[in-house]
């Protein structure tokens, strides 16, 4: 089974990155993305991210969200479409030729434009947040935090956050498979899917909830609250770390002025 946002251990360029960088590169994108109004723009924001990924040997943990991005893309132009309407009509949601409600939400071009940048700004953001995720050990990103002065209780608890999704993940699949070992059967449709939620979701809280218990006093037993931390490894950046990041605010400069250039009638 394979887990969402979780480390994979090879060696890539972006794996021997100090993950300061790697940080950097994400709230870059998260910047463009937002303040970028080009499809076009940020369309090419999107293929430089899966281009690097691909470099990297990463673009499978990339691909793995396209299914999950294409439904939120759907969404998104549906919402679009039916909550705005601007630039010219391409057509109606409903066909001209139902009974009585025929012809009614016209589909604008506008939305759909609208409903098409959403979704390009959060294929961007999900990319360059999964390249942070998948390249960099979890300790490793706390540190980083830490060293960039975030306060520590912040920092523990992404940290926890990443270790529970793929923790959760797999024992959720291990209730199904238990369950179905059972000779449980919910039946099919919507209500049996409904349905099969169930004896999963109760099992799992309460899973979930005893293991934050231990969580806290593991903690505790650490010293947590000791000011005093030390590190075993150096993480401080190098040479190609400040060079990785002189590139990305050069790249990001050209491509903000692209893209007020592109919006100058």
């Amino acid at each position: 089974m394979q887990q969402i946002m979780q480390y994979v251990s090879i060696d890539s360029f972006l794996h021997r990155l100090n993950p300061i960088t790697k940080l950097v590169l994400v709230v870059l994108v998260a910047i463009l993305a937002i303040t970028s109004s080009s499809i076009v723009s940020v369309s090419a924001l999107v293929i430089v991210l899966f281009l690097i990924a691909l470099a990297s040997g990463l673009h499978k943990e990339l691909l793995r969200q396209v299914p999950l991005l294409v439904s939120l893309t759907i969404s998104l132009v549906l919402l679009t479409v039916l909550t705005m309407q601007a630039g010219p009509v391409m057509g109606t949601l409903i066909p001209a030729g139902v009974p009585l409600i025929g012809g009614m939400v016209p589909i604008t071009i506008g939305a759909v434009q609208f409903g098409l940048l959403l979704s390009l700004r959060f294929f961007a953001m999900l990319f360059g947040f999964q390249l942070l995720v998948v390249s960099t050990q979890p300790h490793d990103l706390v540190h980083a935090m830490l060293k960039m002065h975030m306060p520590a209780d912040y920092a523990l608890m992404f940290l926890i956050a990443l270790r529970f999704i793929p923790s959760l993940q797999l024992e959720g699949q291990r209730i199904h498979e238990a369950q179905l070992a059972r000779a449980y059967n919910p039946g099919r449709g919507f209500r049996g899917a409904m349905r099969t939620l169930t004896p999963i979701i109760i099992p799992l809280v309460s899973n979930a909830l005893a293991k934050a218990n231990v969580l806290g006093l593991t903690i505790d037993l650490r010293g947590y609250r000791n000011p005093k931390k030390t590190s075993l490894r150096d993480r401080s950046l190098r040479r190609v770390d400040y060079l990785a990041i002189v590139v990305m605010l050069i790249a990001a400069g050209g491509f903000l002025a692209t893209t007020v250039f592109m919006q100058i009638p």
